[in-house]
């Protein structure tokens, strides 16, 4: 049975570029390609699913880390690698902390993707070689691994700045749902207004810092 491969990356050069990277490590794979989230979480429900995903944080509708918790959340099973053009060390251990099977900057050579992918089909973690992860990323990947993936869909919406009715809307559920996720939240990250959640969140995005809430 072919292995199934998952590119998600809103750059159709970088889309080629990994498919070569796959085609290259895998023998004889089955490439799906998806240029937003959307199209992620189709081809993941709709479809046979993938035997691995490679994920572009920065990709449309992936509100960086709270795409890959809810791709996590969603699709347990289905490993993740993270190929990102953000390479910083606090980037990769959020990544790895949130649930990603490994890490890819995309100035890596086509040779060390390859390597990432089938690493990651033998059920092993690949990532640049880090240092101990900070506590503070720990506990924040504890936060947010709590949280329903109808919740980190809400939150999403929170850090695109999206209003209750507008999330609603998107969701196809009661706007009174929508504040009933939110205040679970708010709990849950420690924080009491939609401003503080969106600076906590800020942190999920590749490169983010967390300034202190007010």
């Amino acid at each position: 049975m072919a292995c199934r491969v998952l590119i998600a990356d809103d750059h159709p050069l970088m889309r080629a570029a990994l498919r070569q990277a796959v085609d290259q490590s895998v023998e004889a794979p089955e490439i799906v390609e998806a240029a937003d989230f959307d199209q992620v979480g189709a081809a993941l429900t709709t479809g046979p699913g993938a035997d691995v995903v490679l994920l572009d944080l920065n990709m449309p509708g992936a509100s960086g880390l709270v795409g890959l918790a809810m791709l996590r959340a969603e699709h347990p099973a289905t490993p993740v690698i993270v190929v990102s053009a953000t390479e910083d060390a606090a980037t990769i251990h959020r990544a790895m902390e949130f649930g990603a099977s490994g890490f890819v900057p995309k100035s890596a050579p086509i040779a060390q993707i390859g390597d990432a992918i089938r690493a990651v089909l033998d059920g092993e973690i690949w990532s640049p070689p880090l240092s101990a992860t900070p506590e503070e990323d720990i506990q924040l990947a504890e936060r947010v691994a709590s949280l329903t993936p109808q919740q980190l869909r809400v939150l999403a919406g929170i850090v695109a700045g999206k209003l209750n009715k507008q999330i609603a809307y998107e969701m196809n559920v009661a706007e009174a749902t929508v504040k009933g996720h939110i205040t679970v939240i708010l709990r849950r990250l420690g924080v009491v207004t939609r401003t503080q959640a969106a600076v906590i969140a800020s942190r999920l995005m590749p490169g983010g810092t967390m300034p202190v809430p007010e």
